[in-house]
């Protein structure tokens, strides 16, 4: 084995235990006796991605692919980072599409149809998704992971009757994956199932809590001032509900609200207290201290998909929940706030 192989071999090792900052160093040393390598780019954008660098992450993907156009596994990882977090749908659907002229295997086509039923969804297409999914092969797949995947698609296009039988067989192959378990969880209930739902509602929730954070994940303290930062930011119209708001941070929701039916996905709760309940509330008015905000970290940091887009997607939780818990039921605003 040559020492480019040596470093590359080591870098995805590193990659897949999670070392983002190993595999870049890795990858780098890589770089510096082959700088033309599309391999050696595809590493660096991986462990970028995983370091939560989408930007520089789709860099090199890129110029893995101008080095080799024919280079599938890069096109698809660049698909997957422009389809999430960053959200770029049309650029994510042409890159799906170019790679499916490189597909051949069974897995290979899965990964570019799904991906790009992704980005489709991502834009509401839903009836092209379900067009897209069409030509899915029927397997059988190398890797177990693809019946959850493709049940996963069919759940989100609407076609419950198919996603059903593959979600129950990936539980069944892998019961410890969050995420069959999670879906299982949404098939159960969109069938009226609440005590089934609940049960796997409540082991996804549980796998989800022992599921270590992403090496990027901030610490909880600056968790936590990345969410008041945010709320000081908040448009004056939605930020005088929640400027005085108690503020917990913890990782998922607890196991009591998931029974009561709270998804265990939630990204935050603002509980609103009656005012004779808030620090200062005791003559029955409300303070503008009588809201607590709960965010759930590992839920954020999930949806969010990097570092650098907590904060944004804080912002969007937090407008929907203020619009749901006061705008819709034209709760006014704390009356200290009007003076």
């Amino acid at each position: 084995m040559n020492q480019l192989s040596a470093h590359l071999d080591r870098g995805w090792d590193l990659a897949q235990k999670g070392d983002a900052t190993g595999a870049i160093a890795c990858a780098r040393r890589a770089l510096e006796l082959d700088p033309q390598s599309p391999e050696v780019h595809n590493l660096l954008g991986f462990s970028a991605a995983l370091a939560g660098d989408c930007d520089d992450a789709l860099d090199h993907y890129k110029q893995a692919i101008a080095l080799d156009e024919t280079y599938l596994e890069a096109m698809l990882n660049a698909a997957e980072i422009l389809t999430y977090p960053m959200g770029e749908w049309d650029e994510a659907i042409a890159m799906c599409e170019d790679a499916l002229e490189y597909a051949e295997t069974p897995e290979e086509i899965a990964d570019c149809v799904l991906l790009k039923v992704d980005a489709l969804m991502g834009k509401g297409k839903t009836e092209e998704a379900a067009k897209a999914m069409a030509i899915i092969p029927e397997g059988p797949f190398e890797h177990p992971s693809y019946v959850f995947l493709i049940g996963r698609a069919y759940y989100e296009i609407g076609q419950i009757d198919k996603a059903a039988p593959l979600i129950e067989e990936a539980v069944r192959r892998d019961p410890s994956s969050p995420d069959a378990q999670y879906y299982l969880g949404l098939v159960r209930d969109e069938r009226g199932d609440q005590r089934g739902a609940t049960e796997s509602f409540l082991r996804a929730r549980m796998l989800d809590a022992v599921r270590a954070a992403p090496p990027w994940s901030p610490s909880p303290e600056a968790f936590g001032r990345m969410v008041r930062s945010v709320i000081e930011k908040l448009d004056a119209l939605l930020g005088r509900y929640v400027r005085e708001a108690e503020v917990y941070v913890v990782d998922v929701p607890g196991a009591e609200l998931v029974v009561d039916g709270v998804d265990p996905r939630a990204i935050m709760i603002l509980d609103r207290l009656p005012p004779a309940s808030s620090p200062d509330g005791a003559n029955g008015v409300d303070t503008g201290r009588s809201v607590r905000i709960f965010v759930y970290q590992r839920n954020v940091e999930r949806a969010a998909g990097s570092l650098d887009a907590i904060e944004d997607e804080l912002s969007r939780a937090l407008e929907r929940e203020i619009t749901s818990v006061f705008l819709e039921s034209d709760e006014p605003p704390p009356k200290h706030q009007l003076n």
